[in-house]
């Protein structure tokens, strides 16, 4: 019987404890109220896109302020820009178009936070143009041009944020 209470009493005394210890450990956000406007998330910026070529693949960069949004990179016939349905002037036989949600190229107050290029030919190993080919209602996409089947690898890097497209020779 004395068993038995002992072990009751140092069941509760531990969990006292842990409860007490993950009261401290909650973050300071977690026990104060924040309005409407505080609990928001800002949608991410596309501020620049870049590339490069390497010994064994060709890279596309897409750099980010705020968090990695939702990126689907696919397959197309044809390049088209968002919202006029106009051909992208890019030569190339094989396109890619990597479309980024939610996501914008401008501010707010609708000025443009994209510094990269608009309209890129390219003279890399496997990649022959990049384009911006629109920003429109929470999308940002991209176009690349190929001469030859891509085959690439998509991720997302951290600290700066980033999406990177690697295609390789």
């Amino acid at each position: 019987m004395i068993h038995a209470r002992l072990r009751q009493f140092v069941a509760l005394a531990v969990g006292a404890v842990l409860a007490a210890c993950l009261s401290f450990a909650a973050p300071a956000s977690a026990s104060t109220l924040t309005s409407a406007a505080d609990t928001q998330v800002q949608t991410p910026l596309v501020v620049n896109a870049r590339w490069g070529g390497h010994a064994t693949y060709d890279r596309i960069v897409i750099d980010l302020q705020g968090y990695a949004p939702t990126v689907t990179v696919t397959p197309v016939a044809q390049l088209r820009y968002d919202g006029s349905g106009k051909p992208v002037p890019l030569a190339g036989t094989y396109f890619l178009e990597i479309r980024l949600n939610p996501a914008a190229a401008h501010n707010d107050a609708g000025e443009s936070v994209y510094r990269g290029p608009k309209l890129q030919k390219i003279y890399l190993s496997k990649l022959k143009g990049l384009a911006m080919t629109g920003d429109y209602e929470g999308y940002v996409t991209f176009g690349a041009a190929f001469d030859t089947l891509p085959y690439y690898r998509a991720y997302s890097l951290h600290s700066p944020e980033r999406f990177i497209v690697d295609i390789a020779h």
